[in-house]
């Protein structure tokens, strides 16, 4: 039998000190304290880079646009005690339309996500894009590859998307490396084509030319300096082709210009010294889509 002096001494017992307001779940100041932690894990990311997260939409205009073009998103943040204007009452009703959760935080948990971008208390968390698997398309029928080598503004990949969706291409190439990523700068200039068009990501650009062409593609790099034209590559527009385009100014890299089969150049007036990259992209599609419905 157990006495009762042990039980009474139990029951006596505290349950220890109060937790403080931030341990306490469902506490104002443990949600503040959530944030705070948040805040702070970004911001060390943000200063390893010097750069803001890539996967991020800030500012009111941006942020409006990149919901009226539907960008793939995470979250919409909305700075507490926000000044609201006409944009911010679209932003949320436009995040709350399409189902994305709208969370009122501090501003130095924007601020901190941000970097050194200027958000006017509204900042979009894009999902990060999924990239195809270059393997899983080489057997695809009579393909046309768009391989971009050195463009580095993703508006120039969102434009050079709208017009490979628009002409029918396979999918977009670009390298992991010293090449502008998807990102919701892209996606709102592609107007949603990449929402439909693949885009894989690759390695080395020579490389993978290699492997284009031991599939069957003909390789060609368009090239302001060559004395070839498009109307030379008529014959090669039935099979599998690969059109490689470099940086406005730049353009291809030397080691990418030796690995393609031929290099071509559009007509232009001698006033004109280069074209933008999507621009000519758009030009080179469009002829080879031409070319294959002629024939």
């Amino acid at each position: 039998m157990v006495g009762s002096g042990a039980q009474r001494r139990k029951a006596l017992k505290g349950k220890g000190p109060t937790p403080s307001a931030k341990d306490r779940p469902g506490h104002p100041a443990a949600k503040q304290a959530r944030y705070k932690d948040k805040a702070e894990r970004a911001q060390k990311s943000t200063r390893s880079s010097g750069k803001p997260p890539k996967d991020i939409v800030a500012g009111r205009n941006p942020v409006v646009e990149a919901l009226r073009s539907k960008t793939p998103a995470v979250e919409l943040l909305v700075q507490l005690r926000i000044d609201i204007d006409d944009r911010v009452h679209e932003a949320v009703s436009l995040a709350a339309a399409q189902g994305l959760p709208v969370q009122e935080v501090p501003k130095s948990q924007i601020d901190a996500v941000a970097g050194d971008v200027v958000h006017q208390g509204l900042l979009l968390v894009a999902k990060p894009f999924v990239y195809t698997d270059l393997g899983n398309l080489l057997d695809t029928p009579n393909p046309l590859w768009v391989v971009l080598d050195q463009v580095t503004d993703p508006r120039n990949l969102g434009a050079i998307a709208r017009s490979a969706a628009a002409f029918g291409a396979t999918a977009v190439l670009i390298p992991q490396r010293r090449s502008a990523p998807v990102t919701p700068a892209a996606w709102r200039t592609s107007a949603g084509a990449l929402a439909r068009l693949p885009v894989c990501q690759i390695g080395n650009v020579t490389q993978t030319l290699g492997v284009l062409q031991e599939a069957g593609a003909f390789c060609v790099g368009l090239d302001a300096d060559s004395d070839l034209g498009l109307d030379e590559l008529a014959r090669f527009t039935d099979g599998p082709l690969a059109i490689v385009v470099g940086a406005e100014g730049r353009g291809l890299s030397q080691l990418v210009a030796k690995r393609c089969d031929v290099l071509v150049s559009i007509p232009m007036t001698s006033a004109t010294e280069s074209l933008n990259a999507s621009v000519a992209a758009a030009i080179s599609m469009h002829w080879v889509a031409h070319q294959r419905t002629l024939g």
